[in-house]
């Protein structure tokens, strides 16, 4: 049996720091929001793409939506499997190249158009949304766009672009959010002309049907001669030594082509290694900075969908004499869901134009939006599934049956749950998002923020962060937000800009006071950096809903009307929210919460788990053993048919 990586919590650190982004050589808005700065100015006007890109954009989506309009989610759904055809219309389409360049025979299409063909084709069913932007967001085409070299664009992009599809191959049965401790390598042969990967990955999505592989694996270090460390590789999917011995199956998103690879001895050419030996987990870091906005996107599409069927279903279905949408309870459901949805698609098109326009840094902003996206989606859910009571539980399969429209709502909640846990948990993307938000105090304390530096170190320290600190608190204590006529150019809205800039000062205040109180052990007061991020969230959102519904009355009034007032009452509930969080820094249960657990988990408690049956004990462990060698499974890999001349493989 193979075990991972044996590495202490410093070891894992200091891997994951090795693998951020250091620098800020843009400026950010969402880091200086988190240090107390509302610098408007980086997102209004609201940025729009140019007159050229939305007319290209249009053009494909009118083809795109006669296209989807002709497909059937709920056979996806039925049968847990896309059909080649779907696939094969989409390759025709392009939509496997959306952002690949033109000059590699991909669509050249932007972030903004990405996340709306995902939108679009994510209603159709979220798998064929997982399907395109797992092969195009963490795939083979953004970490060859980002990394590659000449030659590996020339040779790889095109067949993406045509519809060879790809899969990100990095978590392991034992190795999630710690990369540090993967075990699967890749051992330089051949005079390092080539390397032998072996290991086993685990949650594969695309790849039980991928041509392509991009393949995280640890190269050893050799003095003088390999630099060693996590290492990403192209890899050809039916290269001998690879078995997929499982498609695996989940709560949601039926149609996923999602699996268990073996790699025994799989040869790979040194010319396939994507940048340096080392640089596989930073590859992938920096991937995702707009690769996440993809999940934002489906999330928004969600709303969109949720909000359709619950204006409908409300006005429709009456109770006491008055439609259901009329009554005080639903009606406040259908504030929320319209509001957040507004806001909702506000954060991730000022994201996704940011993206494109390159001005900013957005590694916090894409984060910001998949954390909060995925999370308020499946409240959205929940309260769609609520407002149409014993339908929303209802499958629309069992509606259709007994002759009612056939309304997936059940579906929704099913499908929306995993973007919660995709490319990174909301507990990981709060620590995550945390590091970044504190980069600046971390630079600044130096060896403060070293649990083992000694107090001559920490002493030094002190006095280089006061220089940081004397000009950064005092800026603090006082803002435009304290003054009755700033941002007067939003009208009705301008009381909620002065609320940001307000409670950005107190969010930075907030965080000093925490980082004075535990100094290097604040990274361990979990729940309250997540309450931290959280509250930066909801601000991201107010300021992009306030300056999307100030572009939206400018340029249309009409329309801009309803937009003021949908991020108006978004902000109001937002605020609401974000006083709660603020009150639960200080108040809170964190102490005795970590307590009850290390009691629970030391089998105190036992006793409350009496009068019920497991039945799931004794099938097996609660993680998978794998050994090296070759596969004794039936390979699971098959090709979609995408061509009429295509066979599938073996």
């Amino acid at each position: 049996m193979v075990s991972p990586a044996q590495v202490s919590e410093e070891q894992a650190r200091a891997v994951a720091e090795e693998a951020r982004e250091s620098g800020w050589e843009k400026p950010s808005f969402a880091k200086e929001l988190f240090l107390g700065r509302f610098r408007l100015d980086l997102v209004h006007p609201f940025p729009v793409p140019s007159a050229e890109d939305a007319a290209k954009t249009e053009r494909f989506l009118v083809k795109l939506r006669e296209y989807c309009a002709t497909l059937d989610g709920s056979v996806i759904e039925r049968d847990a499997m896309i059909p080649d055809e779907y696939v094969r219309g989409f390759a025709e389409l392009g939509c496997f190249g959306l952002k690949i360049p033109e000059e590699y025979g991909g669509l050249g299409l932007s972030q903004v158009a990405y996340n709306r063909v995902l939108m679009l084709v994510g209603s159709v069913h979220p798998s064929l949304g997982a399907l395109l932007s797992a092969h195009q967001s963490i795939g083979v085409p953004e970490p060859l766009k980002l990394a590659g070299t000449d030659e590996q664009k020339r040779k790889f992009l095109p067949r993406c672009a045509k519809g060879a599809i790809s899969a990100f191959l990095l978590t392991e049965p034992d190795v999630g959010s710690d990369p540090a401790r993967m075990a699967s390598t890749a051992t330089p042969i051949e005079d390092g002309a080539a390397y032998e990967l072996d290991g086993v990955k685990l949650w594969t999505t695309n790849g039980v049907v991928a041509e392509l592989l991009v393949v995280m694996a640890r190269v050893p270090k050799v003095e003088g001669r390999h630099r060693g460390g996590i290492t990403a590789f192209v890899v050809e999917a039916d290269s001998p030594g690879i078995t997929v011995e499982r498609r695996n199956s989940f709560m949601g998103l039926r149609g996923i082509e999602n699996g268990v690879t073996r790699m025994h001895k799989v040869r790979v050419p040194a010319e396939n290694l994507i940048g340096r030996e080392g640089d596989g987990l930073k590859i992938a870091l920096t991937t995702l900075n707009a690769g996440r906005l993809a999940l934002p996107a489906m999330c928004t599409a969600a709303g969109k969908w949720s909000l359709k069927i619950a204006r409908e279903w409300s006005a429709a279905r009456v109770q006491w004499g008055h439609p259901v949408g009329e009554h005080g309870a639903v009606a406040e459901k259908l504030s929320f869901i319209a509001a957040t949805t507004f806001a909702m698609e506000a954060a991730l098109a000022l994201s996704g134009q940011m993206a494109d326009e390159g001005r900013n840094d957005i590694r916090i902003e894409a984060a910001l939006a998949k954390l909060w996206a995925s999370e308020m989606a499946c409240r959205i859910a929940d309260e769609l599934i609520q407002i149409r009571g014993g339908r929303g539980y209802e499958t629309a399969e069992s509606l259709a049956a007994r002759g009612e429209r056939a309304v997936p709502a059940e579906q929704l909640l099913r499908d929306l749950r995993i973007n919660r846990i995709f490319e990174g948990s909301s507990e990981i993307m709060r620590l995550l998002i945390a590091r970044e938000a504190v980069d600046a105090h971390l630079s600044a304390a130096g060896d403060l923020a070293d649990p083992k530096a000694d107090l001559q170190h920490k002493a030094k320290a002190a006095l280089g962060a006061s220089g940081f600190y004397a000009k950064w608190l005092p800026h603090l204590v006082s803002g435009k937000g304290q003054l009755p006529n700033s941002y007067s150019e939003f009208d009705s809205l301008a009381t909620h800009l002065r609320f940001v800039e307000r409670n950005a000062r107190k969010l930075a205040r907030s965080t000093f006071y925490g980082m004075t109180r535990w100094q290097a052990g604040m990274e361990k007061h979990q729940a309250f950096l997540g309450r931290i991020v959280d509250i930066g969230a909801e601000l991201f959102a107010m300021s992009a809903a306030c300056v999307r519904a100030e572009s939206e009355r400018a340029a249309d009034p009409a329309r801009g009307t309803g937009a003021v007032e949908l991020a108006d009452v978004f902000c109001r509930q937002s605020r609401l929210r974000i006083d709660r969080l603020f009150a639960g820094l200080w108040e809170n249960t964190d102490e005795l919460d970590h307590r009850i657990a290390g009691n629970l988990l030391g089998g105190e408690y036992t006793w409350l788990e009496t009068g019920v049956l497991d039945q799931s004990e004794g099938t097996g462990p609660w993680i998978a053993s794998w050994t090296p060698g070759p596969s004794d499974e039936p390979n699971l890999a098959r090709r979609f048919v995408t061509t009429p001349d295509t066979a599938p493989a073996p």
